[in-house]
């Protein structure tokens, strides 16, 4: 059992909000730390179950009268309930009265968030992060922050590195110990989100283009995003490509992160990036085994990318800092990979490197980052396959990718 980062969120919402729910992807334990936190006199229902499910979508004002302290799995099956709720929170605000999750992000709704404001706190809850598969408190943000990322003796490098970004962060997943085996699993995952989830959440006729479309989104994870370029890759319109990356956001497959920017650039890309939000499940996708990104690395950078800006999302769970994720880009392609900022306007930036060498030139974004934000700019990071944190200057560093989670 793992002790899981959004444990102690929940329990903080739970004592103080009326309706708390997690969100994120099937799979990865949100059903198990519900029932976890799970108290005397709660009731636990699921929308998994046909029956339960038909009496909610038959008459959600029915379903929900009479329940006073209730967990409910996977409502987004049923958004309506949401209503519902709303209305009996309305009579009855103790706070932790209703504990739900969902697979899908129902909040995107705009009747469902807006009917639902100052009653309900959203927890998202992704797959599990490398320090909680080894049970160590993190505090990598905290240390970016300062300045004071420090070398990791016994640091994960070389050959140990491609494997662990490689297994991601599914638990099912990652107890077979059978590399393909794993695989065999990420793909029927895949295979049920698209069939299964897909359709709770939206009515899309043609359900045969979306393994392939996933496939496009796979081999542009860590790029910029172009619906146009992905919508004729699988013959459907720029509004259709785009609706596409909408929905499996939606059901917690990628993420977009948006550009950092400011007036002090005139020359900057205001294009989102896509992620996927397991390395794992990137690697089934594009076909990555050990042996392959052992005989080819130029495969490696895209999905170590990814598995970066992942656990970056799954330690802002466990940090009291509010940060917000983006990218940067300028017009002389200049980028950073990942930029924090802070809410007092303090900045961090992470850039990703596979290799086990450091060059200046790697901090070519970063410095830019750094001059333009002046006083704001707390640290800059070039995390890389090593051991060492080595100085580039009084706010630039190389540090080991090992940071993230020891």
């Amino acid at each position: 059992m793992y002790t899981r980062f959004a444990q102690r969120r929940v329990e903080e919402a739970l004592s103080d909000t009326p309706v708390v729910l997690i969100v994120g992807p099937r799979r990865c334990c949100k059903t198990t730390l519900a029932r976890n936190l799970e108290q005397a006199g709660r009731r636990y229902i699921t929308l998994d179950d046909q029956t339960t499910l038909e009496s909610a979508q038959s008459d959600p004002g029915g379903f929900i009268r009479g329940l006073d302290l209730a967990i409910i799995d996977e409502i987004q099956r049923v958004p309506e309930l949401l209503l519902a709720v709303k209305k009996t929170v309305d009579e009855d605000d103790r706070p932790g009265r209703f504990l739900l999750t969902g697979s899908a992000n129902v909040m995107t709704l705009p009747r469902v968030a807006d009917s639902l404001a100052g009653r309900i706190e959203t927890i998202q809850m992704l797959p599990l992060a490398r320090a909680e598969i080894d049970g160590q408190t993190p505090s990598f943000l905290e240390r970016l922050f300062e300045g004071k990322l420090q070398s990791q003796p016994g640091a994960v490098v070389g050959d140990e590195l491609v494997r662990l970004v490689l297994l991601g962060g599914f638990p099912e997943a990652i107890r077979r110990d059978n590399e393909r085996r794993r695989q065999d699993w990420l793909r029927s995952y895949l295979s049920s989100i698209l069939t299964r989830d897909l359709r709770d959440i939206a009515d899309i006729a043609r359900m045969i283009e979306l393994p392939k479309f996933v496939q496009l989104l796979a081999e542009h994870s860590g790029q910029l995003v172009n619906h146009s370029q992905l919508g004729s890759g699988v013959k459907v319109s720029y509004k259709t490509g785009q609706r596409y990356v909408g929905l499996l956001e939606q059901v917690f497959l990628i993420a977009t992160v948006q550009p950092w920017f400011t007036n002090g650039l005139k020359r900057i890309v205001k294009t989102p990036k896509l992620h996927f939000l397991d390395s794992g499940l990137l690697a089934a996708v594009r076909g990555l085994t050990f042996d392959r990104v052992k005989a080819d690395r130029a495969a490696f950078g895209a999905v170590l990318e990814s598995f970066v800006f992942s656990e970056v999302l799954k330690l802002l769970t466990s940090s009291d800092l509010r940060l917000t994720p983006y990218h940067f880009r300028d017009g002389d392609m200049r980028e950073v990979d990942m930029v924090l900022e802070q809410d007092d306007g303090m900045i961090v930036g992470i850039e990703v490197k596979a290799s086990a060498t450091v060059r200046a030139g790697d901090f070519a974004g970063l410095k830019v980052l750094e001059k333009v934000c002046g006083d704001r700019f707390a640290y800059g990071v070039v995390l890389y396959d090593g051991a060492d944190v080595v100085p580039f200057g009084d706010r630039l560093a190389a540090a080991p990718l090992s940071c993230l989670w020891r």
